[in-house]
């Protein structure tokens, strides 16, 4: 974010957000957003370079929140957990010259619908061909990250004709592999997802992060970052206000305990000819290689250097060359 667009947000009232949440050292206890007082979704658009917006449109059963701007091709942009719409705010400015560029809330999450059920990436990825639909368009090109790289794909499988391109970003639909995850890690392994098994756990997860997101939120990013100054405390702070409530945590964990179905669904798949991109941070990429090459026959992969798992944060120069060269 610039310094310009940084004091337009806090001669909004946001100053109190970026207060509280100074300082996000392991060592000392981040604090906590005030909910009532963080930066409404239309005044972090407003926030960012150009002329963005943010809207709401009622679909497939839920009411999905997005910010918009530019013209030119859609190009609808899907998160990945514990992040928003906002993990986007880097590349949006400069896709927004080219494309008109969509960043959408996922169903669960940020300021979209958080329902009991529907969270298998079948379910979600209807929610984003509605979407498609009701901002008047037939197809569009479709990014997503993380848990929104699962629902892009399945998009793709499912609804062939509302996909133009397909980007991936380092994580590929669940599949059956993803029950060789180790819950105890052998010493030294280079990776341990253990908020897989954490997030299917029922009512514990809330009652332990509700009103303490801010830590997990802190945790994921130091973790998952090569540069932790990638995401700034203030932009934690969104991203933890967004995860702070039970039902948002619930809503989040819907992602990770419907992988059964998942996996269940996507031995049902066949191979995908919709052009496909996968870009993936060096720990990643030999996975989302390996799968992406069974999955789709019109296939490019890429590597983006000198990152982590949050790369769109930490280099968003090489993601937006990386998009421009491929959506074209």
């Amino acid at each position: 974010m610039s310094f310009l667009n940084r004091r337009k947000l806090l001669a909004l009232g946001a100053g109190t957000v970026a207060a509280a949440t100074a300082g996000t050292s392991a060592q000392a206890a981040p604090s906590e957003v005030d909910a009532s007082r963080a930066p409404s979704p239309s005044r972090l658009a407003d926030s960012l370079p150009g002329s963005f917006t943010s809207s709401y449109v009622q679909t497939n059963g839920v009411r999905l929140h997005y910010v918009a701007g530019g013209s030119g091709a859609p190009v609808i942009l899907l998160h990945g957990w514990p992040q928003t719409w906002w993990e986007y705010r880097k590349v949006m400015p400069d896709l927004a010259t080219k494309y008109r560029v969509i960043a959408v809330d996922l169903r669960g999450g940020g300021e979209s619908s958080k329902p009991q059920s529907g969270y298998d990436k079948k379910t979600m990825a209807a929610d984003i061909a509605g979407l498609i639909t009701a901002l008047g368009y037939t197809k569009a090109h479709v990014v997503g990250h993380d848990i929104g790289a699962m629902v892009a794909y399945s998009l793709t499988v499912n609804k062939p004709q509302a996909v133009d391109k397909l980007v991936m970003l380092d994580v590929a639909h669940p599949n059956s592999g993803y029950y060789d995850f180790r819950m105890l890690p052998a010493p030294g392994a280079p990776f341990h997802p253990w908020w897989f098994a954490f997030n299917q756990v029922d009512i514990l997860p809330e009652r332990l992060v509700a009103g303490r997101s801010r830590f997990l939120v802190d945790w994921m990013f130091d973790y998952l970052l090569v540069n932790h100054a990638a995401i700034s405390s203030f932009d934690r702070a969104i991203f933890a206000q967004a995860y702070a409530t039970s039902d948002a945590i619930r809503g989040g964990n819907g992602w990770y305990k419907a992988f059964g179905q998942d996996i269940i669904d996507n031995g049902t798949y066949g191979q995908i000819a919709t052009p496909t991109l996968g870009l993936a941070c060096p720990a990643f990429y030999p996975g989302l290689a390996a799968t992406l090459s069974t999955q789709a026959t019109n296939l490019q992969l890429a590597q983006i250097a000198d990152t982590g798992h949050y790369f769109v944060d930490e280099q968003p120069a090489a993601v937006v060359q990386q998009l421009k060269a491929f959506l074209g």
